[in-house]
């Protein structure tokens, strides 16, 4: 009786999870800033105030009164500035949510844009919220220096000075595994042969794919222009600014490898350190049609997924097959894939394990060139495939990301 009763339970539960995926949830709106490149033009606007922008901008371009958002999720991992705790409060309240909605700032680390898509989608399925503001933040710029509180607040013995840490290195770096993440990337190179020139080649169609985008004007429907004050006035950011279009695959190759001598990552060939932030909102069936609103995506599925922590890079593999296999669908039936360029060598490695066709995948290009602001990728991916629906074909956009400790997070989005 007992392994019946379980045997049900756990078909019980997995329908109950089928049923949360399957629901009419909607993305209303979506939108995100241009990513700034480190130091760049972003880098004295906050977390708060990026998500901010997005979020406004996420809202106008709904048509929809703020007064109609029932709770806030925002994603941020390195917490870089005084009001950072705030973070996901304070975006619903400068946006001019309703004081009595609540507000959770989350950090699934890189994973975390798309984590506040789920946690949003959770709320409506259980009738806590009907319309709710999900996106997600950083200013990797101002990731502070550090000094341990024990080392300075009682005191500093004479000739032992301070020792600061850096915030950025230490978001980057997996203490439990003992590896900083460019290491995940080598190892699995070594794991799925993967070369240098492969790296590099990667590394190149990121930054031309995306130049002929931009040139066509691909990424103006998920743009939320910055504007920023400078000696010369005001001035409009609407443009990423890490991308190098025109970077040659002879200059790059010359680059020294930075974790691994004889190693496969380089500069060139990584992610870019950036500041940016994006913002998705979610709505139910009903508040589609009490708000006359206008759908871009329905919500499909969704799944999270651990992994070794030491080829974290490797996690959207079971987070994209299990997105997929909790909406029934197989990669077949999928007509475009985004997957967060962290490096080029772990999205190689899950292109080869997904054996993907690379003519649907990361069409306009990715990190590599856009950049990776930790909590803000998420919201990107999600808020380009949106879009996507309403300037391409096809009818199943999957967007995923790998997870610094050993995770894989992955959405599947459908035409409405």
């Amino acid at each position: 009786r007992l392994v019946c009763y379980h045997s049900y339970l756990v078909g019980f539960l997995d329908s109950i999870h089928r049923t949360i995926i399957m629901s009419n949830i909607f993305i209303v709106a979506a939108k995100r800033t241009p990513f700034g490149a480190f130091g760049g033009s972003l880098k004295k606007l906050s977390a708060t105030e990026l998500g901010t922008i997005a979020t406004k901008s996420a809202l106008n371009s709904a048509n929809l009164d703020p007064s109609a958002v029932d709770a806030v999720y925002f994603g941020n991992v390195i917490q870089s500035s005084s009001d950072a705790a705030y973070l996901a409060r304070h975006i619903g309240l400068k946006c001019g949510v309703p004081v009595p909605a609540p507000a959770l700032t989350i950090n699934r680390l890189c994973g975390s844009g798309f984590e506040t898509v789920i946690q949003g989608a959770k709320s409506i399925k259980l009738n806590e919220a009907k319309i709710v503001v999900c996106g997600g933040s950083e200013n990797m710029s101002m990731a502070p220096l550090t000094v341990d509180g024990n080392d300075a607040r009682w005191g500093v013995s004479l000739g032992s000075g301070l020792k600061m840490g850096d915030s950025l290195w230490d978001g980057l770096t997996d203490q439990y595994a003992g590896t900083p993440m460019g290491i995940t990337a080598e190892n699995l190179a070594e794991k799925y042969g993967i070369s240098r020139e492969d790296c590099d080649k990667l590394a190149i169609r990121s930054q031309r794919t995306w130049g002929e985008a931009h040139k066509n004007g691909v990424f103006d429907l998920e743009m939320a222009p910055v504007e920023i004050e400078t000696k010369k006035g005001t001035q409009i950011v609407d443009t990423d600014e890490h991308p190098r279009p025109d970077t040659l695959l002879e200059k790059i190759a010359s680059l020294r490898p930075v974790f691994k001598k004889g190693g496969v990552v380089t500069a060139a060939n990584a992610s870019g350190i950036c500041d940016g932030a994006g913002t998705i909102i979610l709505a139910s069936e009903d508040a589609v049609k009490e708000h006359n609103l206008k759908p871009l995506a329905r919500l499909a599925s969704y799944h999270v997924s651990g992994c070794e922590p030491s080829i974290m890079g490797i996690g959207p593999v079971p987070a994209i097959n299990g997105a997929l296999e909790s909406a029934g669908m197989s990669l077949a039936d999928v007509d475009r894939v985004e997957i967060n360029e962290a490096f080029a060598a772990q999205f190689l490695a899950c292109a080869k394990a997904l054996d993907l066709d690379m003519s649907k995948t990361n069409l306009h290009g990715g990190a590599i060139s856009i950049g990776h602001p930790l909590g803000a990728s998420g919201s990107r991916i999600t808020a380009h495939l949106a879009n996507e629906f309403l300037r391409a074909d096809g009818n199943i956009h999957v967007g995923s990301a790998c997870i610094g400790g050993g995770q894989g997070i992955a959405v599947v989005l459908e035409r409405v």
